[in-house]
């Protein structure tokens, strides 16, 4: 409701009148702060609900000492929840979903799901074979999470819509992150890690139900399977795409993998000192609070320089750190730390204006639809990385492994370059 005032009228008597909030040029004309109090409300529900992504990731030294797994076999509960997310959003895209139901809704039952898969892992699975089963279905929930959230927050902004982008990813950043924090900090049992995760979950799904639609949102759908052919059929869209592909190549399994590489550097620097809670604490440092400044950054650079160019130069400096890490390995925490952090600020201060490029290019109709054929795409890629990576370090060990990851952004940059020069971005 509008507040309202007393006002004189100049002959003895007072009339109601209706302040109007003032106008913000960021969400096309739209009242000050309700686009971004949607913002917050969106960005919440990702942290929360992102906390599940990551969970086993956090607790694998405990789950290959108590389950008996290799770390070949650890990956698969990480890369079961990316073949998940893959075939929820294969689904979703098909049936044109999101662009078809009410959203917070879909928000909503997906993050609930997505706890209680999680929850089941720490309760019932009690092996490798259950638990790869349950992570699998808790990827094809969070399919129904995160592409949503980005439409969702697509529809309140249009000329900020970058710098709204970076915030969002910024916010699932962080909520990947947030297992490492709960387990560094904590010291909990990795059950109780698992279940700390879920309960954030189930939040997650009780405040997306206060979410609302934008008015930027596109009318309801027809169902259009041929509409992702469609897609990438525009040499700007496939551009686009190409970009988050190179940049999908490194992201997930540095981010995977950091911790493993964190430990062995810390090791190799000082062998007598148990370095498992630093390294854990050292992880969400890298991964939550630099990439959440990243993604912010990100999007606020994209006001002024545009979507294209931020991705670019963000894949220059990331590719370039994949090349430094084997150098920097070993070296004592101080100089390896601030390295990494670098290199978590910039591995993902390109993600959100990949999704800000191709939300401000597709057929409005359809914009959930292009985001989750994007993301499906995507990370079918980073199960082959993901897996690449501890395959690697068997042969060469953790100190050049990470270097295989400079083709992803390499690749991409050379693609969104490309993009700088054919048709800039509206969004950002």
């Amino acid at each position: 409701m509008r507040p309202a005032v007393l006002a004189g009228t100049g002959t003895g008597s007072l009339t109601l009148v209706t302040r109007v909030p003032a106008a913000d040029p960021a969400t096309d004309g739209l009242p000050a702060g309700t686009a971004r109090r949607q913002l917050g409300l969106v960005a919440a529900v990702q942290v929360l609900a992102m906390s599940v992504w990551f969970s086993t990731a956090a607790v694998v030294p405990s789950l290959e000492r108590e389950w008996e797994i290799s770390s070949a076999g650890a990956a698969w509960l990480t890369t079961a929840v990316q073949v998940g997310f893959v075939a929820g959003a294969v689904v979703s895209a098909a049936i044109n979903l999101s662009d078809r139901v009410s959203v917070p809704r879909l928000i909503a039952a997906c993050a609930v799901a997505a706890g209680a898969a999680n929850l089941l892992v720490a309760l019932v699975a009690g092996g490798l074979e259950a638990a790869i089963v349950l992570r699998f279905a808790t990827g094809i929930a969070l399919a129904g999470v995160y592409p949503a959230g980005v439409k969702l927050m697509a529809s309140w902004f249009r000329t900020g819509r970058g710098a709204a982008m970076g915030a969002l990813v910024g916010a699932l950043t962080l909520g990947s992150a947030m297992p490492h924090l709960v387990n560094g900090l904590g010291g909990l049992p990795w059950e109780e890690v698992l279940i700390v995760t879920s309960l954030l979950a189930f939040a997650a799904g009780g405040a997306a139900l206060r979410l609302r639609e934008g008015p930027l949102l596109g009318a309801g759908a027809p169902l259009h399977p041929a509409y992702v052919r469609e897609m990438f059929l525009d040499r700007f869209q496939l551009r686009v795409n190409l970009g988050y592909f190179g940049h999908m190549w490194e992201l997930y399994a540095f981010w995977t993998w950091l911790p493993a590489y964190l430990l062995a550097s810390l090791e190799a620097w000082d062998p007598r000192t148990d370095w498992r809670v630093g390294a854990g604490l050292a992880a969400f440092a890298v991964i939550g609070v630099a990439g959440a400044a990243g993604c912010i950054a990100g999007g606020l650079a994209a006001r002024r320089a545009g979507s294209a160019r931020v991705a670019f130069l963000a894949m220059v400096v990331s590719a370039a750190c994949c090349v430094l890490s084997g150098l920097v390995f070993g070296v004592g925490p101080w100089l390896l730390l601030p390295f990494l952090m670098v290199w978590g600020f910039a591995v993902i201060a390109d993600s959100a204006q990949f999704s800000a490029a191709l939300s401000d290019a597709a057929d409005p109709r359809y914009v959930g639809t292009a985001l989750a054929a994007q993301m499906a795409i995507g990370f079918i890629i980073t199960v082959a990385t993901i897996r690449l990576l501890p395959l690697l370090a068997d042969q060469v060990g953790w100190r050049w492994s990470l270097t295989a990851l400079a083709a992803g952004p390499a690749f991409g940059a050379a693609a969104i370059r490309t993009v700088s020069s054919t048709r800039p971005a509206r969004g950002a």
